[in-house]
């Protein structure tokens, strides 16, 4: 294997599989990135698998000799990314499995692992793909993802629900505190092909997508395979591999109130900074803002109690529909909820002091973010 490629490229393609190596790989391949290069097509193949999550990318270079060989991922990517930048040349040694990397800076030598010991990428057997739209992707996993639960105990919860419709796309992620729902609506049609299809997939792979079609924006769509195991993006150049996550996902609608007794609309960055500047002095006591709905006032009065400490009041106008209602939350649930929401006025719509309020965006895409509250002790 012999190839020349520019610094940039090469740190690029390999910093982002490299997100799917292990950092306690269960065998020592498993820590290292497949590289592979192709004198045919003059292009470089890199892999990052876990065995659940595989990340693959493909990028143009000047190839004079092909092969395959694995190589450590953390000490590969922390003297790559160190390198100059400039064509680097990477050739690998004819009798045993170094490489060396050649550029102005000097030279690195680098042992490997064959690349026969990697295991390969699942394939998928079903022949069918769909054509998903990368805008209405992007809008379900800035609004959904967030909301999904780290606890690995709670398997899946860690992951996002995705349901096609004929023209649209359901997302929903909850961590049995919070719940975020996403519609977004297909203009291409290709959401057709895969109506009728629920599957939960994991969140690690979805911001795995997530950060590629941002990096890479301009890509009208992205295909889309899965059996019932599997499944599979394929964005050109990079292609996601994960495994579905199994059990039943929970019956999320019937959690959402059909109506609400309150409701207040406001200024959504407005909320935000306030939520902010509280959030420091919530800090100090549990993380939990109580807000005060007046309807007299058409106000909301954001404000912390905390023993030893001090105590902190914000008061936002606001139109308040509704009788009066003192309300806690946990702050990070709420600026993590507004954050995803993508309008600049929203509502929050609630019933009681202890049960779920809704955090709606005022036009735009179609997000309900529903929060449970904490319960006040006076």
């Amino acid at each position: 294997m012999k190839f020349s490629c520019p610094q940039t490229d090469f740190n690029t393609h390999f910093s982002l599989v490299s997100r799917a190596v292990p950092s306690r790989p269960s065998k020592p391949v498993l820590g290292n990135v497949l590289v592979t290069a192709s004198s045919d097509t003059q292009q470089v193949t890199l892999v990052g698998f876990d065995e659940t999550l595989g990340i693959q990318t493909t990028f143009s270079a000047q190839v004079d000799e092909g092969g395959s060989l694995t190589l450590p991922a953390k000490l590969l990517g922390d003297i790559v990314s160190r390198l100059p930048n400039e064509d680097i040349d990477i050739s690998e040694d004819d009798t045993e499995p170094v490489v060396t990397l050649a550029c102005s800076a000097g030279r690195y030598q680098i042992r490997g692992l064959s690349a026969d010991d990697y295991p390969s990428l699942p394939k998928i057997e079903s022949q069918d793909t769909i054509q998903l739209s990368a805008d209405a992707l992007v809008e379900g996993l800035r609004g959904a993802l967030f909301a999904t639960s780290s606890d690995e105990t709670k398997q899946v919860l860690t992951g996002v629900h995705l349901t096609a419709g004929d023209q649209s796309l359901e997302f929903a992620a909850t961590d049995g505190h919070r719940l975020a729902v996403v519609q977004t609506i297909d203009e291409t049609g290709s959401a057709a092909a895969a109506s009728g299809m629920k599957v939960t997939i994991p969140g690690k792979a979805l911001r795995e997508l997530e950060r590629i079609l941002q990096a890479y924006p301009g890509s009208e769509a992205v295909a889309f395979q899965l059996d019932q195991t599997q499944v599979v993006f394929d964005l050109g150049q990079q292609r996601i591999t994960t495994r579905l996550l199994e059990g039943q996902y929970p019956n999320y609608q019937q959690l959402i109130p059909s109506k609400f007794e309150r409701q207040l609309t406001l200024d959504r960055k407005q909320l935000m900074s306030s939520l902010e500047r509280i959030a420091v002095m919530a800090d100090q006591r549990n993380n939990i803002v109580k807000l005060s709905m007046n309807n007299e006032q058409q106000s909301l009065s954001l404000s912390v109690e905390a023993q030893e400490v001090g105590s902190g009041l914000e008061n936002l106008p606001a139109q308040v529909t509704g009788e009066d209602l003192d309300i806690a939350f946990n702050v990070r649930y709420l600026l993590e909820g507004l954050k995803a929401l993508p309008t600049s006025e929203i509502q929050i719509q609630c019933n009681t002091a202890t049960s779920p309020s809704v955090l709606t965006p005022l036009g735009g895409t179609k997000i309900t973010y529903l929060v449970m509250p904490v319960q006040i002790r006076s």
